[in-house]
């Protein structure tokens, strides 16, 4: 049954993709990343108040810095699907657990020198081949500065997610990290917003049709529900299996690129996802190895595993 919560979860941020690249056509990045927070910040407080849960925190320092790189790195992966194929954009984002591996072997070597991970070591390796496949159309059609983007995204994934750690360690629960989380994309998107150059007379915020409000909607209940539902999953399954089972959002992602803008892709693009997919396992084995079931909250993120 845990595998069944993670593929729904998986097909479920894919949709939320779907649902950026479409709406990236009617509004900025920066109201997309604000109606998105929106939308998980009013279902919070709901879920919140049902379960008599606090929002009060002894941690409001460790809470910001988490939520501002989270929204930094949402803001950029939003970015990046609005620019790449979508498949693309998100296998990109797939990159953040092997950035973390590469943070914990960086640390793991600072402190025992004589200890080199190499298994680990050839993945991350392996992982940069795959990027340079993936990236080789985008770079083609003059899309190089959204592949760097989207790269630059999953490094701040990556970095959110070890923040969501030690939150985590810290003994704060999952609905108050993503609840600060989606209360920052809503002010930083707010405020993104308003800075944007708007021609004299034009309204800050893009004017609403039926269309529109449908989308930016199903971005919100979409990844809302992606995050419960991974939540979930870590909760009942085997961490590890679990872990590797959101690879599948690659999968889905390319079919809703296939069905919606029908994206074709060379070989060569193809091994490279199916590179860093592999990579990405092995990344996923080394930072999750040592987790017993059930403990996903002190070693993934399976809350905020958009950002």
């Amino acid at each position: 049954m845990s595998s069944l919560w993670m593929l729904f979860a998986s097909f479920m941020f894919s949709a939320m993709g779907a649902g950026v690249k479409l709406a990236s056509t009617l509004y900025s990045t920066s109201e997309i990343v604000m109606y998105r927070g929106l939308v998980g910040t009013i279902g919070l407080l709901i879920l919140v108040r049902l379960q008599r849960g606090s929002l009060r925190t002894a941690f409001a320092g460790a809470h910001l810095w988490r939520a501002f790189v989270g929204v930094v790195s949402l803001w950029l992966w939003f970015y990046a699907i609005a620019k790449l194929p979508l498949a693309t954009a998100v296998t990109l984002n797939y990159m953040a657990p092997i950035w973390m591996a590469f943070f914990l072997f960086c640390a793991g070597w600072w402190r025992a020198k004589d200890h080199v991970e190499w298994p680990l070591l050839a993945a991350i390796a392996l992982s940069f081949v795959g990027v340079i496949l993936v990236l080789q159309p985008a770079a083609a059609a003059d899309q190089w500065l959204g592949g760097l983007v989207g790269l630059l995204s999953s490094i701040l994934s990556a970095l959110a997610y070890m923040q969501v750690r030690k939150l985590g360690q810290l003994g704060e629960p999952e609905y108050r990290v993503v609840f600060y989380f989606s209360l920052m994309t809503v002010v930083a998107g707010a405020f993104g917003t308003m800075l944007e150059s708007r021609a004299p007379g034009a309204p800050v915020f893009t004017p609403h049709t039926g269309y529109g409000l449908w989308l930016l909607l199903a971005i919100g209940v979409s990844a809302t529900a992606a995050q419960m539902a991974m939540t979930r999953a870590y909760r009942v399954g085997r961490v590890l299996v679990v872990a590797n089972l959101q690879y599948t959002g690659i999968i889905f992602s390319s079919l809703w690129g296939m069905f919606l803008w029908s994206d074709r892709f060379n070989w060569y693009v193809w091994l490279g996802m199916g590179v860093i997919l592999i990579s990405g396992i092995a990344a996923t084995f080394y930072n999750t190895r040592s987790s017993p079931r059930g403990a996903a909250v002190t070693s993934t993120d399976p809350i905020a595993s958009e950002a």
